[in-house]
């Protein structure tokens, strides 16, 4: 029988966990405080622990490494309320598996997720620490650390059912790690779903998430279903979210609350089961304040928020996805591969990049069409006003390209090679010149 903590400072709410798994036939023991759950865990082993963000002498954070301590192998699920998201950032980077939104929305939320953690946690503690599973997306070309922080984040919450926010300019490829996120949960097997909130016109945007009955409207000539009822079971990605009128906002806020809905001009509800990722290149917060976005549908949507950088802030990325792109687009054209000549690798990495990965993609695609054999400075279909070289650390960029290159293929060079996408050859020169041995 699994014993469970609760740790949560509202005595209400706390009983009322308590008595939901007492009735499920787990073992509860609860606390209201950092002090009195530390004593707890000293004391004796839990299989699980549900621990309030905000206590009365401390935060929930505070119990969570104690507990790496006290019993490493025991999962945590963080209960979270409004106005808590950087410590939930914070809680998963050191190891919750799951969130609990408070207040509780039904008990058969808090049963599935018990259910499942427990089912996914290991029946015994390990001898030893077993690396972190590999977050497999092989169309994310990521080297740049600023980078990697953040597709880590994304592979600790890809297995959780939380709604996750995705910032960042328009191009940084947020649909590409929204299906990665996808990919690697617990829905992979399922639907991934992707609307474009602002291709749709605010009087088809209602039908287009929810869907219609036959005579709902002029035009509506048979039933049809929105892409909350097709995506039930998987994820649904709503890019460009901040452009839902208000009418749009407050019925997909009941929707996150209650996991129901009606279609345009129906009566019935309809339960879905359904994992949200939304993304926006504008300031959510900002528009929140100005009375142009729910404040309550803000909070609800950056449950787990991930702000992708811009291309030209992560430089690293610059030069492996230009020749993954050149790569993927002499295959396709039937050519032999492309190199890339050392003027355009310069004129690459000191270029700022405003349309982002979608930008270089659109580029090396140009350059694939018009160029045989090796790519120079003077092929890149750059603006006149950046064509002159600015002063980047491009050798120290690509010197740690290489020794990255390196390290993940155990120094074999050859393979080093085909994934920086150049020749041995070169490879070879390139050591010689930065010094590496």
């Amino acid at each position: 029988m699994a014993h469970l903590l609760v740790v949560d400072d509202d005595p209400g709410f706390r009983k009322l966990l308590e008595t939901i798994l007492s009735a499920e036939g787990y073992q509860v023991t609860t606390a209201g405080a950092v002090a009195e759950a530390v004593r707890a865990g000293a004391a004796q082993r839990f299989d699980l622990v549900l621990c309030d963000l905000r206590l009365p002498d401390g935060d929930g954070l505070q119990i969570l490494r104690r507990y790496r301590e006290l019993s490493p192998e025991t999962p945590f699920v963080m209960i979270t309320a409004y106005g808590t998201v950087p410590t939930a950032v914070e809680a998963m980077k050191l190891g919750a598996v799951d969130f609990l939104e408070k207040p509780l929305r039904s008990p058969d939320e808090l049963r599935q997720i018990v259910r499942r953690v427990l089912s996914a946690a290991p029946a015994a503690p390990q001898p030893e620490a077993r690396p972190p599973a590999a977050f497999a997306c092989p169309n994310l070309i990521v080297h740049d650390p600023l980078m990697r922080e953040v597709v880590e984040l994304a592979r600790k919450v890809a297995p959780t059912n939380a709604t996750v926010l995705l910032t960042g300019e328009s191009g940084t490829g947020k649909e590409v790690l929204a299906r990665c996120i996808h990919a690697n949960s617990r829905r992979a097997h399922a639907t991934f779903l992707a609307l474009n909130c602002a291709a749709l016109a605010p009087t088809l945007i209602e039908s287009a998430l929810f869907g219609h009955e036959k005579g709902a409207f002029t035009g509506a000539v048979s039933q049809h279903q929105g892409v909350f009822e097709r995506a039930h079971g998987g994820t649904l990605f709503l890019d460009e979210v901040a452009e839902l009128d208000a009418a749009s906002q407050a019925k997909l806020l009941r929707v996150l609350q209650e996991r129901t809905f009606e279609r345009l001009g129906g009566t019935r509800t309809i339960q879905v089961d359904v994992r949200l990722i939304a993304a926006t290149n504008r300031d959510l917060r900002k528009l929140v304040e100005e009375g142009r976005f729910r404040e309550d549908l803000y909070y609800r949507l950056s449950a787990f928020p991930l702000e992708i950088p811009p291309l030209r802030q992560r430089p690293a990325d610059i030069l492996p996805l230009a020749r993954h792109f050149l790569a993927r687009a002499a295959r396709a054209l039937g050519k032999p591969p492309l190199e890339l000549e050392e003027d355009a690798i310069r004129a690459l990495l000191a270029y700022s990049w405003p349309g982002n990965v979608r930008e270089l993609e659109n580029m090396m695609e140009r350059v694939a069409i018009l160029c045989e054999g090796r790519v120079r400075a003077a092929d890149l279909p750059l603006p006149k006003s950046e064509s002159k070289e600015r002063p980047v650390r491009w050798k120290e960029i690509e010197k740690e390209a290489i020794l990255e290159a390196l390290r993940r293929n155990g120094g074999n060079r050859t393979r080093a090679a085909q994934e920086l996408g150049i020749s041995v050859r070169t490879l070879q020169y390139r050591l010689k010149e930065y010094g590496i041995r």
